[in-house]
């Protein structure tokens, strides 16, 4: 009976471990706010707007962007965006994207957050 007690509690740890915080997305988004916009329509900095970036292909708005993005034919969906925020020019070398969110918590938050900018 606590061999099954142990397996079942092993089996959700996962899950509460990957649990992302929309609102501490949120705060970690403020950071990128410095070069991207994220509201329809606004225009970034120094960056593309990111309202409507979960689910969109890479370098499809308007906006100059790196002859290496716009190469790189990736759909930013969540595990894409995840390897790409935690080193952006691994996954696209020759990407203006130089900051990286190495911190595997915040780098979620902030993917959860994102997904919520439609």
């Amino acid at each position: 009976m606590k061999m099954i007690a142990l397996v079942a509690l092993a089996a959700l740890a996962p899950v509460a471990a990957h649990a992302e915080d929309v609102a501490a997305g949120k705060a970690v988004f403020t950071q990128c706010t410095a070069c991207h916009a994220y509201k329809a329509g606004a225009v970034g900095v120094a960056a593309p707007n990111l309202h409507g970036v979960v689910g969109r292909k890479a370098a499809a708005t308007q906006f100059s962007y790196s002859a290496a993005l716009k190469a790189s034919k990736l759909t930013w969906d969540a595990a894409t965006l995840n390897t790409f925020l935690k080193a952006p020019g691994k996954l696209v070398p020759g990407t203006r994207m130089v900051i990286a969110v190495t911190d595997d918590t915040k780098r979620a938050n902030l993917i959860a957050y994102l997904a919520t900018l439609k």
